[in-house]
């Protein structure tokens, strides 16, 4: 079987197979994708009514230079190309990774309450921060959306300190996270948004600030704004 190799380093086939329902075919799309990161193995005891899981040991035939694949199988009778049926899957994906993220990241699960107005004015809450956390996470990455089960402890874990000179207020932070580097870089990020919208749009109302903001955020995702660059060096006087 040939896998072509498409973006994003998965691979697809395509093969004809027999609908019952209809008297036409349908297409099974098989993708894989190898397993690049740290993953764990169980190995088999060959005793089928032992539900108790065993850790796959280097002499169990796990050797370190294994290909392993993980695959996708996809059954469809839309029209598109192949390459196209595996970008629709994940983007799939992406549409209910939000809602996967509300309701077991934001606590909107469910409430324990029988109060109606309660309920919708914590759902409204729970919704509304989620909507800023995820404005703001994207301004500080705008490459690739990040869940907050990795963004909340990645740009929270740091010490603020304030401090006033001139009728100005700077506020330092540091970080205590591993990926310092990251976190200024996102940090920077988040500063050329504020200052884009401080340059432009200051004498705004503060709604027609707020569009401008998430205007510059968006055109930053898709790439029509290039990443903030350092200002050049001074000239020196005399």
């Amino acid at each position: 079987m040939r896998w072509p190799v498409m973006s994003g380093q998965v691979e697809h086939e395509a093969l004809d197979h027999p609908c019952a329902e209809a008297a036409r075919f349908v297409d099974l799309v098989v993708l894989r994708r190898r397993i690049k990161h740290d993953f764990v193995l169980t190995a088999d005891k060959g005793k089928p009514h032992d539900d108790q899981l065993v850790l796959a040991l280097p002499y169990d035939e796990v050797q370190d230079k294994a290909q392993v694949w993980e695959y996708t199988v996809l059954v469809t009778n839309a029209p598109y190309e192949l390459t196209a049926i595996g970008q629709l899957y994940r983007d799939r994906c992406d549409c209910e990774n939000g809602f996967d993220e509300l309701k077991n990241q934001w606590g909107w699960g469910g409430f324990t309450t029988q109060d109606m107005h309660r309920s919708q004015i914590t759902a409204r809450a729970v919704a509304l921060v989620y909507n800023w956390w995820s404005w703001y996470v994207r301004a500080a990455n705008p490459q690739a959306r990040r869940e907050a089960l990795t963004s909340r402890p990645l740009l929270l874990a740091a010490v603020g300190r304030t401090a006033s000179h001139g009728g100005q207020t700077t506020l330092y932070l540091t970080p205590m996270h591993a990926e310092v580097g990251l976190i200024k870089s996102m940090i920077a990020n988040v500063h050329a948004a504020i200052q884009h919208v401080k340059t432009a749009a200051e004498q705004l109302p503060k709604l027609d600030r707020w569009q401008a903001l998430l205007a510059y955020i968006c055109q930053r995702i898709v790439g029509h704004f290039p990443l903030p660059a350092p200002p050049p060096a001074l000239a020196a006087q005399g």
